[in-house]
């Protein structure tokens, strides 16, 4: 079963260990389209930790679908894009707190952090460098955890440039 924040149509997921410490997120048994002002909302309840996450997750999802898709209209900024679409009914992209379900589907799938990719026991890796991992037959990315220090915006562009090897 999947948890977390979106759409069941995502081509694409981040898979992340933790969930926001707000009572309706912590019993979350499906997923969930957020609404306009709910990231405001899970901030301001739980502080920098998710602007971090909500803002990595902002940036990489604008500059991989201004460079890859033709099928979203944009926003003008990733900013803009955090506040109207991500992780809501039309974002392609979801959040998902739940583990990587490995179909024949077209997904994407980006487990943020080393740790959690070993936690989940994800098998198969091969190690491009000391933050990513690849398992194409998977569709499957292990990433730096969505934080700016660990997803830098060079970092950023490299994980665009993997996700588009996957999708192509």
């Amino acid at each position: 079963m999947m948890m977390g924040f979106g759409n069941d149509q995502f081509s694409m997921a981040f898979y992340i260990a933790n969930r926001p410490d707000i009572d309706s997120y912590q019993g979350l048994n499906h997923l969930h389209s957020l609404h306009p002002g709910e990231i405001d909302h899970i901030v301001e309840e739980t502080g920098n930790h998710w602007r971090k996450i909500f803002n990595v997750s902002a940036k990489f999802a604008f500059q991989y679908l201004s460079e890859h898709s033709d099928e979203h209209e944009l926003p003008q900024s990733w900013q803009a894009y955090r506040d109207t679409l991500l992780y809501q009914k039309q974002c392609p992209i979801a959040l998902l707190f739940s583990p990587p379900q490995f179909t024949t589907d077209n997904v994407v799938h980006i487990v943020a952090g080393r740790t959690y990719a070993r936690e989940l026991g994800l098998e198969d890796l091969i190690w491009l460098d000391e933050k990513f991992a690849m398992n194409t037959s998977q569709r499957l990315i292990v990433c730096p955890y969505l934080d700016y220090r660990q997803l830098s915006n060079a970092r950023i562009n490299q994980l665009s440039g993997l996700v588009s090897s996957l999708s192509s």
